[in-house]
């Protein structure tokens, strides 16, 4: 739920930032980008501190080095939510996530199914799992289409 709440916090706040005079963030659009960007600071950083461990068991085992995918996938996810806070990279940035999501997915469903924690807690179901994903799928689709 941590990344749902970086998502909802991250564009509230923003958006009311815009509401109150920062030129920048004024409308819609550049809060859900500082809403996205915050969400990914938070998914990519655990993939270096906190559950780092807990990600690279996610990995199916069929993968080759979950070390590594969990490292070069974290990087990206820092990467992109730096491209959502430049306007002339944010649509590139916001595809590029968006693909990341649909193709990192699969842990999500296999640790699922291999009933594993994240955090000492069990994974979020996946009916449940598959909603969210749909949320901040829609969330990054709606930045790149929404200029």
């Amino acid at each position: 739920m941590a990344p749902l709440i970086a998502l909802i916090g991250g564009f509230l706040l923003a958006r009311l930032a815009g509401l109150v005079g920062v030129d920048p963030l004024d409308g819609w659009h550049p809060a859900l980008r500082v809403g996205l960007a915050v969400m990914f600071v938070v998914t990519g950083l655990a993939h270096f501190v906190g559950r780092r461990d807990d990600l690279v068991a996610m990995v199916p085992p069929r993968m080759p080095r979950p070390d590594l995918l969990v490292t070069i996938t974290g990087v990206l996810e820092l990467a992109g939510a730096a491209g959502l806070l430049v306007p002339a990279t944010a649509r590139l940035a916001a595809g590029g996530l968006a693909l990341l999501m649909i193709a990192m997915f699969p842990a999500n469903v296999s640790a699922a199914r291999r009933h594993l924690t994240l955090g000492g807690r069990p994974v979020t179901p996946l009916p449940l799992r598959t909603l969210l994903q749909a949320v901040f799928l829609a969330a990054a689709v709606a930045v790149v289409v929404g200029y």
